[in-house]
C-alpha cells in the first residue's frame, strides 16, 4: 500500500522524492521513491531537513532537563533570557508595534514549551508583528547561516511586543527558538550539544543534528519548491545545512533520517525508553501528548487541533486523517511525524518539497489519510 502511494505521488510529479514509513502492530512498512537530487536516487538513509517535526525533539530535551533539575517548567524564563524580562503586550495582535501595555506576569519555561508565551506567529499574516517576525527574527524557512547568532537574535526578540499576555493565548513557532536559546544557556553549551546529550545519543539517533556532518553530507538532497516550470532548488545538497549553524534553531533547524525519526517515535511508544535507554519518565511523555492548549477557532496553524508539548494533539475526527489523541506535526520542508497512542503506530513522511500552500499539503494529507485506514 505505501509503495503504491509513494510511487503514485512521485509518478504524477507531485514531489521529486520521498522516504516514508508506517510502523505499527502489523509491522514496519517502508517505501522509498524518486530522487533526492537530479539523477541521484532517494535511499532509505537519505538525510532530510526536517523543519518543524524537530519541535517534539526539543520538547523532549527540555522535559529531560526538567527531570534532572537543570530547570523547572514554572521558572521565569528571564533567569536565562534576561532580554525578555520586561515584555510589552500589543493591545491588538494585528495593530501597530508601539501600541502596547505591560505584561501582567513573567514568561515562564512552560509558556515557551506550550507556545503560550506571547511572542510568535499570529493568523493575520498582514499584521506588523508578522512582518517583524519574518524580517527581523527570520521566522520563515530555517536559515541557519543567515539568522544572527543567539545573543544578537535575543536582543531583537527582546524588543518585540507580545501578541497576547503570557499564558492567555497561543502563537506559533518563535517560542521554540526562544526555548532553544534558553536550553543552551541553561546547560552551558550549545543547543546541539544539549539535544545530543539528552535525547539523540541515548536513542542512537546518530544522523540527527543541527547540520549535516561529514557522515551525513553525502546523503543530503536538494531542498526544492514548486516553480512555474517544475521544481526549483532553494537550498542545494551542499548548501546552508552542511556547515555549523550560526543560529541553532529549536523551531526547525534539524536534519534527520527516516530510521532516526522512527526511533524517536518508538521512544514515545515505550513511554520514554527504547532498547534499554530511558530518556524521559512515562509521565513526561504523557505530558507531551496531553493538550495544554485547546483548539483555537480560526487559527491557521492549529487548524482545529489542540497543542501539547512540541506538537499538535487531535481532539476530534474533523479531518480524514484525524484521530483523537494523535500527536505530532508537519514540517514546512515537506515532512510529517505522528504517533498514535491508541494503536502505538508511528508514521513518518520525509520529502524536501517546501510547503508553500494547500496544494503541497495535499501530498502529505493523502499519506496521513492512508495511515489511519
Amino acid at each position: 500500500m505505501l509503495d503504491e502511494l509513494v510511487a503514485a505521488q512521485v509518478g504524477r510529479g507531485a514531489v521529486p522524492g520521498v522516504v516514508a514509513a508506517i510502523d505499527g502492530p502489523g509491522g514496519l512498512d517502508v517505501a522509498v521513491g524518486g530522487e533526492r537530487a537530479p539523477g541521484v536516487e532517494m535511499t532509505r538513509d537519505t538525510v532530510f531537513r526536517i523543519a518543524s517535526i524537530g519541535k517534539p525533539i526539543l520538547a523532549a530535551a527540555v522535559l529531560a532537563h526538567a527531570e534532572r533539575g537543570t530547570l523547572a517548567l514554572d521558572d521565569d524564563a528571564a533567569h536565562w533570557l534576561p532580554e525578555i524580562a520586561a515584555p510589552r503586550v500589543l493591545r491588538d495582535p494585528g495593530g501597530p508595534l508601539d501600541d502596547t501595555v505591560p505584561a501582567d506576569r513573567p514568561i515562564t519555561v512552560r509558556h515557551l514549551l506550550s507556545f503560550t508565551g506571547g511572542l510568535g506567529m499570529v493568523s493575520d499574516f498582514g499584521a506588523p508583528l508578522m512582518a517583524a517576525l519574518f524580517g527581523e527574527l527570520h521566522q520563515g524557512p530555517p536559515d541557519p547561516q543567515g539568522t544572527p547568532p543567539p545573543d544578537e537574535w535575543m536582543a531583537v526578540a527582546g524588543r518585540l511586543p507580545l501578541a497576547h499576555q503570557p499564558g492567555e493565548g497561543w502563537t506559533y513557532n518563535t517560542g521554540a527558538d526562544l526555548l532553544g536559546v534558553l536550553l543552551a544557556r541553561a546547560t552551558g553549551g550549545t543547543l546541539g550539544e544539549a539535544l545530543d546529550e539528552a535525547v539523540l545519543a541515548p536513542l542512537g539517533m546518530a544522523d540527527t543534528a543541527l547540520h549535516a556532518g561529514p557522515a551525513q553530507r553525502g546523503r543530503l538532497g536538494d531542498a526544492v519548491q514548486n516553480g512555474p516550470d517544475g521544481f526549483v532548488v532553494v537550498d542545494p545538497a551542499d548548501g546552508a545545512f552542511t556547515s555549523p549553524a550560526v543560529f541553532e534553531s529549536g523551531s526547525g533547524g534539524l536534519v534527520s533520517t527516516l530510521d532516526d525519526m522512527l526511533r524517536f517515535g518508538r521512544m514515545l511508544r515505550g513511554e520514554g525508553a527504547l532498547d534499554g535507554a530511558r530518556v524521559l519518565a512515562p509521565e513526561a511523555v504523557r505530558s507531551m501528548l496531553t493538550p495544554h492548549v485547546p483548539p483555537q477557532p480560526g487559527n491557521v496553524f492549529l487548524d482545529g487541533a489542540a497543542w501539547g508539548y512540541g506538537g499538535a494533539v487531535d481532539v476530534a475526527r474533523d479531518k480524514p486523517w484525524s484521530v483523537p489523541g494523535r500527536y505530532g506535526w508537519i514540517g514546512g520542508s515537506g515532512t510529517a511525524f505522528y504517533y498514535y497512542p491508541d494503536t502505538g503506530r508511528v508514521v513518518v513522511w520525509l520529502s524536501q518539497l517546501q510547503l508553500d500552500g494547500p496544494d503541497e499539503f495535499d501530498v502529505i494529507g493523502r499519506f496521513l489519510t492512508a495511515a489511519v485506514e
